[in-house]
């Protein structure tokens, strides 16, 4: 079933998408900084949510993986 139906997946997709993109930001700091609006854009604001609120995210990631194992 795809992510977009299926609401665990697609809580799933977006954790690993910020996860991801705030993983990539030091590493590839003038793609991500340079695109702050359009499409692009997604990255970069998913980078700032990883960052600013990483303790709520990393909870977020625990519970999701609880979830997906034992559940």
């Amino acid at each position: 079933m795809s992510a977009i139906f299926n609401f665990q997946s697609l809580l799933t997709e977006i954790l690993l998408l910020i996860c991801t993109c705030a993983y990539l930001r030091p590493l590839t700091t003038s793609l991500l900084d340079k695109n702050k609006t359009g499409l692009l854009g997604i990255f970069w604001k998913c980078a700032r949510i990883g960052e600013q609120k990483s303790p709520y995210v990393a909870v977020c990631c625990i519970v999701m993986a609880f979830s997906i194992l034992f559940i």
